[in-house]
């Protein structure tokens, strides 16, 4: 359902439900209900100054009945942010994609925390673009191509390439070189099967029994040196690393980290595989090391291959070649 509202500073605007029934005569009772405690005075306003919609942008005031809207839409007071320290870097854009390098650290869309620092509210600020939309997501802590469309006209013929299966998507991964004690050697390249679905107990990804629905190739595309790992005594050799090359062919939830780790190859930083880890603040020195290296399809529009490579290097890579 598209929003009455346009988008603001780079926001849409929110959509509430209203219930069918309740002890709430009007839209303002249930509103009150729901957030009063927090801004009754601010809630209240909103409803005077007309800036709470219903469907068609007819504006709502205290008396508007609960049963007279079913979805009402209307801005959030956005809550200061501090600026996440990276750049987004611009790698095409035409009338119909724009496709960028997106830093770790930074979530593709807004979300918890995260509303003016996300890659969606920054680009659609920076370029004065408020249609754009993302045609696929990375992790805040993946970096890499991110594909977004610019032309709302277009956009659902590019959203069919994934929904179809059209896109290829390669990634890459800095991990040990040789799996953790107790888990078997690896022939490279190997393909990783399982079945994967969200745990219940928290934002993770898990693997059960069941017909696969999740696959990557794997492929270890260099070894090197790495340094003595964060924790380990100074006297502790350096650890063996590789760079991996990941393809993967399904798009679950943290699909390409939880298949690492089920190798004995975590990823390098990941803080949630293997092993869950206390939440901390985020330590801009050590990004997650996997990025988004490259994205390929037929262009619906030009009938021709195109493929967008990004340009960003994983840390762990770079600090070898010093």
């Amino acid at each position: 359902m598209q929003s009455p509202l346009p988008v603001r500073d780079g926001v849409n605007a929110t959509r509430l439900r209203l219930p069918d029934e309740g002890p709430w005569d009007t839209a303002m009772d249930y509103m009150m209900h729901r957030w009063g405690h927090i801004d009754p005075q601010g809630i209240e306003d909103r409803f005077d100054a007309g800036e709470i919609v219903g469907e068609g942008g007819i504006p709502l005031d205290r008396a508007t009945l609960l049963e007279d809207h079913t979805f009402i839409w209307y801005y959030r007071t956005l809550p200061p942010e501090t600026r996440i320290p990276v750049e987004i870097s611009i790698l095409h854009q035409d009338e119909h994609l724009l496709v960028v390098d997106k830093p770790h650290f930074l979530p593709t869309t807004p979300g918890g925390t995260y509303i003016q620092e996300s890659a969606l509210v920054r680009l659609r600020n920076q370029l004065d673009l408020p249609d754009l939309i993302p045609m696929h997501r990375l992790d805040r802590m993946t970096a890499g191509v991110l594909l977004l469309s610019t032309n709302p006209e277009t956009r659902g013929r590019y959203q069919v390439l994934f929904e179809k299966r059209q896109v290829q998507k390669e990634y890459e991964c800095i991990s040990a070189a040789e799996p953790a004690p107790g888990y078997p050697a690896v022939d490279f390249p190997v393909v990783v099967r399982n079945r994967m679905t969200k745990s219940r107990s928290y934002l993770l990804a898990e693997v059960i029994e069941g017909e696969p629905n999740a696959e990557t190739r794997i492929e270890r595309l260099e070894t090197f040196d790495g340094g003595a790992r964060a924790g380990a005594p100074v006297t502790s050799p350096a650890l063996r690393l590789a760079r991996y090359r990941l393809e993967p062919h399904s798009g679950k939830t943290h699909q390409l980290r939880v298949h690492m780790a089920s190798l004995g190859l975590g990823i390098v930083n990941d803080a949630f595989y293997p092993d869950l880890l206390d939440k901390a603040p985020d330590d801009y020195t050590k990004p997650l090391q996997l990025l988004a290296r490259g994205i390929r399809f037929v262009d619906p529009i030009s009938q021709k291959p195109v493929e967008y490579r990004s340009r960003l290097e994983l840390s762990e890579a770079v600090q070898t070649r010093r």
